[in-house]
Parts: structure tokens; C-alpha cells; sequence
């Protein structure tokens, strides 16, 4: 092998130098390796136009440091020399059969970011205000309480097969009875409002339910009293089925000294089965209105603590919480029944004065 560009440095089948020969031939790769950038079987030039190729294709490089040196193992003399950390780099692929290995003369590849690589070259999205597609409706309360016009809700505006009537009916609305019948005196009575259908920009809604508030609930709750729960299903005539609780609690007989008023589990059964008696006999005789009208000014309540104060004297006697549990089948006259007609005020014709007119 020759010393001038473009010369084999020396054969690829190593194994059959000698030992002396071996030596000599690492101390000729070691010197040409630093000196012209020469490879074991190749030359400058192949090794170039294989680089070049490689970098076409994008094949991958894969970095190895080299630890020991020289053929078959034998520790080279580069760390002597001076030149410390020599990495050398390996074709992984089309060239891998070859064992090629060459310095740090090479640039070192950089491994790609692939969560920057992903969003090159592509634009980012506009951003679009999510209100920009939505409209207000108005949320209507039936006519049994005095301010029909509850609230305001929001939806999707009707696009494709998505359409906003549909993304507005069955949703529940809780109001304070306060604001419903403008009287701060039933503000601890929440009541449960259902959107039944959509007409226009204005949803009509049904009684879905009613429930006490936790602070009127809790200051109810006291010692040296009896309290007394009931619960029964019912069947209104227009074919509503209500869940209904009544609560009540004891109290002080007229002179009494005794600083406790318990009822016997006795009395207890007896009240309880009087509570049921009343709010079946109540609910069943009357129609989902009718009923609703009955809670509100708390005419159960008040008709069990009655009935009840031979047995033993109560007070505090609520219809605590009201649930329908079944509805019948939705009809449009029903509902209208209840809420009325809902035309759009237009005003009406104002006569102008004479001087106006004149003056016009």
C-alpha cells in the first residue's frame, strides 16, 4: 500500500498479519487516521462519496465512543499523543457489513425534537371566541307563580344536525321561591324548574321538584325534641308520580315544666302513619298545579300538625322535599295550559297631541 490520496491503506482481512505485522499496521492506521482521515478498506474519497450518499438517503448515524483502540482489541497510542475523547461514528445501515470506522474529522449529528419537528411548517390555529356561536334564550316559569320570566340560558346556535332546541330541553333550573312569588318570607323553598319545549327564544318550563335550603333545614334540628320523618309515593290525577317527604318535630304541651318533650316510639308510628295518610289523601285528589299551589303556602304542614296534636303536639311541620319520580307522556296543549300564550308584546297606538301635529 502507498502513502499518495486515493491509496488503500492497508488490506481489510487483518488476521492474516503477523504479530509484528500487526503492530506496524495500527501504527500506520493510528498516523493515517490522524493525519489524512484514512479508514481500514476504503479511501478518502470512497468514504466521502458513501458520506454524502448516506446523508441523501437520511440515514441514521449512530455515535459510539471508542474506549480501546487499534486491531483485535490492542489499545492505539492516540491518548499518548495528546488527542484525548476521539469519537468515532458507524454506518448503521447500507454500509454496516463493511465495519467501517472513521475520527472526529465528521460533524456530529443531532438527534430531532420531535415535538418541534411535528408542528413545523404548519400554521396555528385561529382562535375563535366560543360565545361568538351561542345565543341567549329565556327561560319562562308556569303561571302558578307570580314572575314568569325566570332567567336567561345559553346554547350552541343550531348548526347541521345539531340543533339548539335539543341541547336546551331537559335542563334543570333551581330557584329560590323568593324570587319566583317576590316575597323574601319563603326564601329557605328552592324549586326545580324542567324545559319542557322551545318556542322561539323562550323556554317553557314545568314544576320538576322542590326542596328546602341546608340553613333552614339545620336551625330546625334542635335537642330535647322528637323528630319525626315520613315519605310516600303518590299518583297525581293527571297521572304525575311524586316522591313527597314531610318532617315534623315535637314540642311543649301548654304549662309544662319539663325541660323535654320526647314522644314514645308509639306515638312516633302513630304520627308517622297520620303524615301518610294526609299527604296521599292530599296529592291524590288534585292535579300537578293544584298541588304545587298547596305547597307553597305550606297547606299540608300545616293540616298534619292538626290532625296530630291529639296524638302529641308538634311543630315545624314541612313538606320537606317534593321529587317526580315519573312524568306522563309530554303533550304541547298540556304545557301550554300552564304557561299561556306567549306573544310578542308589539305595544300599542299612542295618540299625538294637536300642537304636535300642527308643529309636523
Amino acid at each position: 500500500s502507498g502513502d499518495g490520496p486515493g491509496r488503500v491503506v492497508w488490506e481489510r482481512d487483518v488476521h492474516s498479519f503477523s504479530s509484528v505485522g500487526r503492530a506496524a499496521a495500527s501504527g500506520l492506521s493510528t498516523s493515517r487516521r490522524r493525519d489524512g482521515g484514512r479508514v481500514r478498506g476504503r479511501t478518502s474519497r470512497d468514504l466521502e462519496r458513501q458520506k454524502k450518499e448516506h446523508e441523501r438517503t437520511r440515514g441514521g448515524l449512530e455515535r459510539k465512543e471508542r474506549r480501546g483502540g487499534g486491531i483485535d482489541g490492542e489499545p492505539d497510542d492516540l491518548v499518548e499523543d495528546g488527542v484525548e475523547d476521539r469519537k468515532t461514528y458507524v454506518l448503521t445501515d447500507g454500509c454496516a457489513s463493511s465495519n467501517l470506522v472513521w475520527d472526529g474529522t465528521l460533524r456530529e449529528p443531532c438527534r430531532k425534537n420531535k415535538r418541534i419537528s411535528k408542528g413545523k411548517g404548519r400554521k396555528g390555529k385561529k382562535v375563535v371566541d366560543p360565545f361568538s356561536k351561542k345565543d341567549w334564550y329565556d327561560v319562562k316559569a308556569p303561571t302558578m307563580f307570580t314572575v314568569r320570566n325566570v332567567g336567561k340560558t345559553l346554547v350552541t346556535r343550531t348548526q347541521g344536525t345539531k340543533i339548539a332546541s335539543d341541547g336546551l330541553k331537559g335542563r334543570v333550573f333551581e330557584v329560590a321561591l323568593a324570587d319566583l312569588n317576590q316575597d323574601e318570607d319563603q326564601a329557605f323553598r328552592k324549586i326545580k324548574l324542567k324545559v319542557e319545549d322551545v318556542q322561539g327564544r323562550n323556554c317553557l318550563t314545568q314544576y320538576h321538584g322542590m326542596d328546602l335550603t341546608t340553613d333552614k333545614l339545620r336551625s330546625l334540628v334542635r335537642k330535647w325534641q322528637t323528630l319525626i320523618e315520613a315519605n310516600v309515593d303518590v299518583k297525581t290525577t293527571d297521572g304525575y308520580v311524586l316522591r313527597l317527604f314531610a318532617i315534623g318535630f315535637t314540642m311543649k304541651r301548654p304549662n309544662q315544666i319539663r325541660k323535654t318533650s320526647y314522644a314514645q316510639t308509639s306515638q312516633v308510628r302513630q304520627i308517622r302513619k297520620k303524615m301518610v295518610d294526609i299527604m296521599t289523601r292530599e296529592a291524590t285528589s288534585c292535579d300537578l298545579k293544584e298541588l304545587v299551589m298547596k305547597f307553597i303556602p305550606e297547606v299540608i304542614g300545616k293540616e298534619i300538625e292538626k290532625s296530630c296534636a291529639g296524638i302529641y303536639p308538634l311543630q315545624n311541620c314541612y313538606i320537606r322535599k317534593a321529587k317526580i319520580l315519573k312524568a306522563p307522556k309530554f303533550e304541547l296543549t298540556k304545557l301550554m295550559e300552564v304557561h299561556g300564550d306567549y306573544a310578542e308584546e308589539t305595544g300599542k297606538k299612542v295618540e299625538r297631541p294637536a300642537a304636535a301635529e300642527a308643529t309636523a
